[in-house]
Formats: structure tokens, C-alpha cells, sequence
């Protein structure tokens, strides 16, 4: 088995003379490992992604909200600064996410049951489970 190769050992090594030589980095890309599953490594990550389940007011909770809302819409003409806490249902899977907001309150929009911010931020009020702060500007300065 040896001997096989022995008329062809002595001859140089072809290199083409109408294409540039491949480089190691290149020739390695050929061979790297490729996602045989597209999309898998997603799927995982989606599944490993918590969603928090909407919990229904207390009759206190709900109570004070209220009285927060009216106090809201009494001063809406003020364009007040106000941060609200609402439940986000998550498009994807059940649950969803408490996010906090801040903006300038436009007004109740009672069709739809929305709060409307200056910012074209809409929030379902059925949605807002706390008024953390009301603040209005002083418009003599």
C-alpha cells in the first residue's frame, strides 16, 4: 500500500492559477455546524419566559382606585402628571405583566373605557389596577 502513491509523491501540490487561495477561516466556515432545528432555540426561550396572572382587586384595592379615579378626572383639565400600575396581557401565552406608566392624563375616553395620556399612550381601564401618584403642574411659572 505503500507504493501506491509513489509515481504521484515527487509531483508539486496544484494551486489554481485563476481563483486566490482559500483562507483557513474560510475553509473552517464550510465545515462549521449549522442549525438543523431553525426556530428551536426560540421556542425554548419563549417557554422559559414567565407571565404573572392578573389578580382581581380587593374590595379595598378597588375602593381606593375609585375614589383615585375621581379625583383624576375632577383635575383632568390640568393635565396632570400621574403614574399608573396596569396588568399587560401577553400576546403570546396566558398572564401577562404589571408595568408602570407615566404621562400626562388627557381624559377618560367612556366609549371605550380608556384612559388617554397626552403621549398617545391608551390604557384600558379595566386594565389599571393602582394610581401610584397624581401630580399637577403649577401653570403660574
Amino acid at each position: 500500500m505503500k507504493d501506491s502513491f509513489a509515481d504521484i509523491i515527487s509531483h508539486p501540490h496544484f494551486s489554481s492559477t485563476k481563483r486566490a487561495h482559500m483562507s483557513m477561516a474560510s475553509r473552517a466556515a464550510q465545515f462549521a455546524p449549522f442549525a438543523a432545528l431553525t426556530g428551536f432555540d426560540d421556542e425554548i426561550s419563549e417557554t422559559a419566559r414567565l407571565t404573572d396572572e392578573q389578580h382581581e382587586l380587593t374590595e379595598d384595592e378597588a375602593a381606593l382606585l375609585n375614589e383615585q379615579l375621581h379625583t383624576l378626572l375632577e383635575i383632568a383639565h390640568q393635565k396632570p402628571l400621574v403614574t399608573v400600575v396596569c396588568f399587560r396581557p401577553d400576546p403570546l401565552k396566558p398572564g401577562g405583566a404589571y408595568v408602570t406608566y407615566t404621562g400626562h392624563f388627557r381624559y377618560l375616553n367612556e366609549a371605550e373605557m380608556r384612559l388617554e395620556f397626552a403621549e398617545g399612550q391608551s390604557i384600558a381601564l379595566a386594565d389599571v389596577v393602582a394610581i401610584l401618584h397624581i401630580l399637577v403642574q403649577d401653570s403660574r411659572l
